[in-house]
């Protein structure tokens, strides 16, 4: 008995932390009505509770796509890389995929924006092994970048799931990631969208084009009163006419479960 004690302790924890998850039919009224293949979860921090669609695919794991930008920036202002969310940060130059990037900026409009450019100089600027001990750090997804300096996080390498982004994204939320909390004040200012009297709305849409068809993601959390609610969408996208309806359909599912 004496040398089962061990397991039989860990089989015990594990059984207290096990995610409590509850699926929805509104949820998945939501995707059918949209035509959409996809997931979609809501971690309600106060309970430890998620609700959500697809249990399955909420804990697959697809490339972050520009979700990842909140991570940059973070593992960026904590390294020193760039002194703050207003410093001027150099575009590199040349033609991008929209003209609103050629531009110097900072990470606030980059954020806005989702500037490629900007963050992947940022990223060079912490450099790999500095990114890699980071991502490690902050048991992001798989934690890997598959040696690909500035472009991990769009080529497969990296890989993370709704379930990890949500928890990821509610830790962000409550100050409670490894970083000085004025580090993750300051991202998570940039990455507010929207205030109304009762709740402020932050997120990050992504739209890596690894793997075919491509997967877009809308995740942030809601600050409603002393709740957090952190949220995580992905789902297939087809063309870019997709594009919208990460946010419209993330909205509403938002909306269904009460949180807006």
């Amino acid at each position: 008995m004496p040398r089962l004690l061990p397991f039989l302790l860990l089989y015990i924890s594990s059984l207290a932390h096990a995610m409590d998850w509850q699926d929805s039919p509104q949820l998945a009224r939501l995707f059918a009505e949209n035509g959409a293949r996809g997931t979609f979860v809501l971690y309600d921090v106060a309970a430890d509770r998620m609700v959500g669609h697809d249990r399955s695919r909420a804990e697959t794991r697809f490339s972050p796509g520009s979700t990842f930008k909140i991570t940059n920036a973070l593992i960026g202002l904590a390294s020193g890389a760039v002194a703050g969310v207003d410093t001027v940060l150099p575009y590199g130059g040349g033609h991008l995929a929209l003209a609103a990037w050629e531009r110097d900026m900072s990470l606030r409009e980059a954020m806005a924006l989702s500037n490629l450019a900007i963050f992947q100089g940022l990223a060079r600027r912490v450099g790999l092994p500095r990114l890699e001990a980071e991502l490690a750090r902050l048991n992001y997804g798989n934690a890997r970048t598959g040696g690909a300096l500035d472009r991990f996080w769009l080529d497969g390498s990296l890989g993370i799931s709704a379930v990890e982004q949500a928890r990821f994204l509610a830790d962000l939320a409550r100050g409670a990631l490894p970083y000085p909390a004025g580090t993750q004040a300051a991202v998570r200012d940039i990455a507010r969208l929207e205030s109304r009297a009762d709740w402020t709305l932050y997120g990050k849409t992504g739209w890596p084009a690894y793997p075919e068809p491509g997967i877009g993601w809308w995740v942030g959390w809601v600050n409603k009163g002393e709740r957090v609610y952190a949220f995580a969408l992905n789902m297939d996208m087809a063309d870019a006419a997709d594009a919208g309806r990460r946010v419209s359909l993330g909205r509403a599912c938002l909306a269904a479960l009460g949180v807006l």
